[in-house]
Parts: structure tokens; C-alpha cells; sequence
């Protein structure tokens, strides 16, 4: 091959390809099926010890699960190359408008924290929640961007980006709870909620631009 000439992605063989998508599929029903919980558990351990922390992590595994169900409608589409580029895009679209979604809701509940001057409370269930999610979380994000980077879809990069944001996000609740508990520091948990925000508006402009940041990730050239 002569110098500066392009090299062309690699091809993967079908009953390769076939078998990463399948991976594909049992790795986001993972992440719908623990998001599930994790929404529900939340919420209703947030109702139940007032902490307005936990709700709104609950409320945002409820979000993730947009993300989730476009990037599984991708997946069902990976057959037929056509309908995978429309797919594709759709799925970008969804996952974008899901990232931009989810900072409104995290900077609106932060302020209004912030506002009322409530603090996280203590929730054994709630911290529980949080030191699973930190260690799932990883491992499904992992094993999703290998997938990704098979087959070439930004939408499962940007999808598994969600789940790393998931991550982040449980370890501000771990970390609000603990300051609070700790020093009476009430405003940690939504002042570190709200640094997120102009990151997560960011990662859901370039996914709606196409380009969702995963430099680990990125298509083999």
C-alpha cells in the first residue's frame, strides 16, 4: 500500500457482526432492566426519607431509559444496511434530546435544592443504590463501547456515554450524602449536580451534531 494511502475500515464477517449485535442486545435489556429498578427503588426510597437527591436520581434513570430503548431499536435494525443508517441517525436524534433532557431536569432540581435549602437525608436503601450503580454502571459502559466500536454506531457510543454520565451521578449522590452527613455541607449534593450540567448539555449537542465523544471508541480508519 503506498504511503498517505487510506486505509479502509475493517470489514467485519457476518456471523461476527451478528454475534457483537446479539451482545448488543443482551447488554442494553441489562441496562433497561437494572435502570428499571434503579428508577423505582429511588423514588420510592427518596419519597420515603423526603430526600429530593434521590428522587431526581431515580427520575434520571427513567430518562436514561430513552437512550436505552433508541440504542435497542438501532440494534434490531443492524440487518439491513439501509435501515441501519436511518436507524442511526434516529437513534443519535433520541440519545440527544435525552442528554439535553436530562441536564434541564438536573439543573432544575439542583436550583430548586439550592432554593429551599434542602438537604440530602440519610437512606441506607439510597446509598445502597448509589454504590451499586458505581459498580455496574462501569462495566456495562465498558462492555457497550466494545460493542460500539465493532460495528461502527455512534448511537451505542453515545448510549453507553449515558451510562457513564449514570455513574458520575451516583457518586455526587454518594458524595452529597457523605459531606452532609460529615460537615452539614447541605449544598454539596446540587452545587456538584449542577457542574455537570454544562457537560452533559455538551455531550448531547455533539450526539445531535453526530459526533458523541468516546475518543476511545471512535470508528477504525
Amino acid at each position: 500500500m503506498r504511503v498517505g494511502q487510506r486505509r479502509d475500515p475493517p470489514v467485519i464477517a457476518a456471523p461476527h457482526r451478528l454475534a457483537v449485535v446479539r451482545r448488543g442486545h443482551w447488554l442494553t435489556w441489562a441496562t433497561i432492566v437494572y435502570n428499571g429498578l434503579e428508577g423505582l427503588l429511588s423514588v420510592g426510597a427518596g419519597l420515603f426519607a423526603g430526600s429530593i437527591a434521590l428522587v431526581g436520581f431515580g427520575l434520571d434513570s427513567f430518562i436514561e431509559l430513552t437512550a436505552s430503548g433508541a440504542a435497542l431499536w438501532r440494534l434490531h435494525r443492524d440487518e439491513n444496511a439501509t435501515q441501519r443508517e436511518r436507524a442511526e441517525r434516529t437513534a443519535l436524534r433520541i440519545i440527544g434530546w435525552s442528554f439535553l433532557a436530562l441536564a434541564v431536569y438536573i439543573g432544575v432540581e439542583a436550583l430548586c435544592s439550592l432554593l429551599t435549602r434542602t438537604p440530602p437525608r440519610a437512606s441506607a436503601l439510597g446509598i445502597a443504590i448509589a454504590v451499586a450503580s458505581l459498580v455496574v454502571m462501569p462495566l456495562l459502559a465498558r462492555a457497550k463501547r466494545g460493542v460500539a466500536q465493532q460495528i461502527e454506531s455512534p448511537a451505542l457510543r453515545a448510549e453507553a456515554r449515558q451510562t457513564d454520565i449514570c455513574m458520575y451521578l451516583s457518586g455526587l449522590l454518594l458524595l452529597g450524602l457523605a459531606l452532609n452527613a460529615l460537615f452539614g455541607w447541605w449544598w454539596a449534593d446540587p452545587v456538584s449536580a449542577l457542574l455537570m450540567v454544562p457537560l452533559i448539555v455538551w455531550e448531547g449537542r455533539e450526539t445531535l451534531r453526530g459526533r458523541p465523544c468516546c475518543d476511545d471508541c471512535a470508528p477504525s480508519r
